[in-house]
């Protein structure tokens, strides 16, 4: 079974160990970056290997919309950091239990994150060519 701490994340702290960050603010609660975000949790791990681990486990449930039921607040929603723990430890314990599917998840996950980017890139080289083409005409 995998341990990791999860605490508040402090600007300026730096961590030995590998950690990844989850937003804890606003509407996109619950994702999850290896960069620090102004509000949010830190996950503290003891390798490397459970720390991507639990990215791919915390983008699936940011993705999923999970974390938006337990958002409270009026103005700028956000997640409590014990309903946070309550809540992940049973969706990792129970995603563990079939380790191998999700590996095979956790490739395709990362298949489909490529893709996705050469998408976008592939997107802004058409929009690239197109102001440059439109261009000309302004120049006229």
């Amino acid at each position: 079974m995998i341990n990791y701490i999860v605490k508040t994340h402090r600007k300026g702290t730096i961590y030995a160990k590998p950690h990844l960050f989850i937003l804890n603010k606003g509407m996109n609660s619950g994702k999850p970056q290896k960069e620090a975000f102004t509000n949010s949790f830190v996950l503290i791990f003891q390798n490397e290997e459970d720390c991507e681990n639990i990215y791919w486990i915390a983008f699936s449930l940011w993705k999923s919309k999970f974390w938006h039921q337990f958002l409270i607040g009026s103005v700028i929603p956000f997640i409590r950091l014990d309903e946070f723990k309550k809540e992940l430890f049973p969706r990792v314990t129970e995603i563990y239990k079939d380790y191998k599917q999700h590996q095979k998840d956790i490739q395709t996950l990362r298949l489909l994150e490529l893709k996705e980017k050469q998408f976008h890139d592939s997107i802004n080289l058409i929009n690239d060519l197109r102001r440059t083409i439109l261009h000309r005409y302004c120049k006229r």
